[in-house]
């Protein structure tokens, strides 16, 4: 059975990603990319869909754990009463073929210790045929193959569609362990040196590390987000995908089960924002140069996300061979809301673009194009009602949060005409457009009688997106209806000190429920310390910094009566709100 999610720790080499539970399991592993079929679907079935699990022979959780420094090094540790063990976990940058790889060295004593390895590919479903080869393992089904093998050789041994290796480590002693992945009908990728990969992903990670100039109290916090970060981003593209994992529920039992293995522009300017405040110029770059090309085309056609490389067919199907992570069915791959209509994408483009610029990354020369085109069409369409920020799978609304970002739109693009003059544009209709649409959000999607703005016009539900209200600039944050906003969100959508991201009236069409929702509580943050709630501000920083795991990783809820982890796991949005609220409080203590 898989543990809770906050027990995983996440492994990866930029193009996908493993977790790796405190028991020693892979239980989660999409090879060779993010979004592609598992090989160890543990996580969201049982064994039999697919786990690597090296620990000692006795079992058992581990003593304790931590990534190496800065990197995505993971060592864990293992007391036993004969000794004790550490296991090392990573995944080297490829050349060629994704490497996993597990170095097993004696600590203290002599431990006994066992690697048991079940390979299913396609998501739990198929069981490769098996066999030896100059002192490896090779498994191959349809498209897939992998090689298994050790550096001191150890035997290995089948039983049950199962191979397991048992052997012992003394003090300084070591055993390599390398899992390879190459297509079928190709020859066997070039064999690493595992302790030379070791030594090279350390001083990598340490390189890339060092390039953050955030130096604030908690930089430990925010080095380990933007780690999480960089080991969610596909490097051949420049995408960043929202979480490694597809149907981890927002309520255990659940139907809310969702694949977030794709890029989605809702993510664009917040990720921008924490890239750039951050150092990291050039993982900002290539995310604005994935976005430029993703969005290209029919403005009409543009999607809420898309692939790793910018695909845009992302068929959702069910998986009815895996019961889901504790029971949590369905389990889905691709994701069906990728043909919504959320009219807030086009202000996260122009947001995210006008940014960049602003902060002197070099546009390209068709960027202004695009810019513009994507207005042209929002100009026509910013009236109708859409799915909203949320991905409602029920009726479409005039939600408040798409209304303020096309304000957003409008905005960036007059601003961008006023700091860029040679660039062309119909000014005085994006300006009409913006006059209109602001007294409409402020007569339409605001309630005097509680003074807050709501999730849609007409509506008596709340949304936590309206907290971005005075971030964008649609109101400052000194305005009473901003101010009444924050505390009327605070006090109808809170939920165990945090909060929800609307009212839980099942405008969203899915039945169930779900907890709280940790990037809008960094928000709420934000919030609190804008409109000059300091303290309330920071204590609800500290208070969602403690609901990391042991390593530093959030997922995208917080169940506060079970106190647990909820939603796909590592959550690329938690992760941005983390270091986006660091940075802002660390900014206005005076800390660059």
């Amino acid at each position: 059975m898989p543990g809770q999610i906050e027990d995983y720790a996440l492994i990866g080499d930029l193009q996908s990603a493993a977790l790796v539970g405190r028991d020693g399991s892979i239980d989660w592993l999409c090879l060779p990319r993010f979004d592609s079929g598992a090989c160890f679907a543990a996580l969201l079935g049982d064994e039999d869909n697919g786990h690597w699990r090296v620990s000692p022979a006795t079992g058992g959780a581990c003593t304790r754990r931590s990534y190496r420094g800065d990197t995505l090094v993971l060592d864990t540790f293992w007391e036993t009463d004969t000794g004790t063990v550490m296991v090392t976990d990573f995944m080297p940058q490829r050349d060629r073929a994704p490497d996993v790889v597990r170095i097993v060295e004696g600590v203290s004593g002599s431990v006994e210790m066992r690697s048991e390895i079940r390979l299913r590919f396609d998501y739990g479903n198929i069981t490769p045929w098996m066999r030896r080869a100059d002192d490896h393992r090779i498994a191959i089904a349809g498209p897939d193959a992998v090689w298994f093998r050790s550096e001191p050789r150890v035997t290995t041994y089948g039983k049950d569609f199962c191979t397991y290796a048992d052997f012992h480590v003394a003090q300084g002693e070591r055993v390599a362990f390398v899992l390879t992945w190459h297509p079928s009908h190709e020859k066997r990728p070039r064999l690493i040196d595992p302790y030379r990969s070791l030594a090279q992903s350390l001083d990598g990670w340490e390189t890339w590390s060092a390039q953050c100039s955030y130096d604030g109290p908690w930089r430990d916090a925010v080095m380990r987000s933007l780690i999480t970060l960089k080991a969610l981003t596909y490097a051949p593209s420049g995408g960043i995908v929202a979480a490694a994992t597809t149907s981890l529920p927002e309520e255990i039992g659940g139907v809310r089960n969702w694949d977030y293995r794709f890029c989605w522009l809702r993510d664009a300017t917040l990720t921008l924002n924490a890239l750039l405040s951050s150092g990291y110029l050039e993982e900002a770059v290539a995310w604005r140069d994935w976005l430029l090309r993703a969005v290209a085309g029919d403005p009409a056609d543009l999607q809420i996300m898309y692939g790793l490389a910018g695909e845009r067919r992302l068929p959702e199907y069910e998986v009815p061979w895996l019961s889901g992570y504790e029971g949590s069915a369905p389990v889905r791959v691709g994701n069906a809301a990728v043909k919504q209509l959320q009219l807030d994408v086009y202000g996260e483009v122009l947001d995210s673009l006008f940014f960049s610029r602003s902060q002197g990354i070099p546009p390209q020369e068709h960027a202004w194009r695009i810019q513009a085109a994507l207005l042209d069409f929002l100009e026509s369409r910013w009236r109708e009602p859409d799915e909203g920020l949320w991905e409602v799978r029920g009726q479409r609304r005039h939600f408040v949060h798409s209304k303020v970002m096309a304000w957003v739109a409008a905005d960036r693009a007059l601003r961008t005409l006023e700091r860029f003059p040679h660039l062309d544009g119909d000014t005085a209709r994006w300006k009409a457009m913006r006059d209109t649409v602001h007294p409409e959000v402020c007569r339409r999607g605001y309630d005097p009688d509680r003074n807050t703005f709501t999730q849609y016009y007409g509506s008596t539900g709340l949304d936590a997106a309206t907290l971005l209200i005075p971030q964008v600039g649609f109101l400052p944050a000194s305005d009473p209806r901003v101010i009444g906003t924050v505390e009327a969100v605070r006090r109808e959508l809170g939920y165990g000190g945090l909060v929800r991201r609307y009212t839980p009236d099942h405008v969203d069409g899915v039945p169930g429920s779900e907890g709280a929702f940790l990037a809008c509580s960094f928000w709420l943050a934000d919030a609190l310390w804008a409109t000059g709630r300091r303290e309330d501000a920071r204590e609800l920083f500290e208070r969602l910094l403690s609901l990391r795991n042991d390593v530093g990783l959030l997922s995208e809820e917080w169940d506060p009566v079970a106190r647990r982890q909820l939603g796909n796991f590592p959550q690329a949005f938690s992760h941005v709100g983390l270091v986006n609220t660091a940075l802002a409080l660390s900014r206005a203590d005076g800390t660059p």
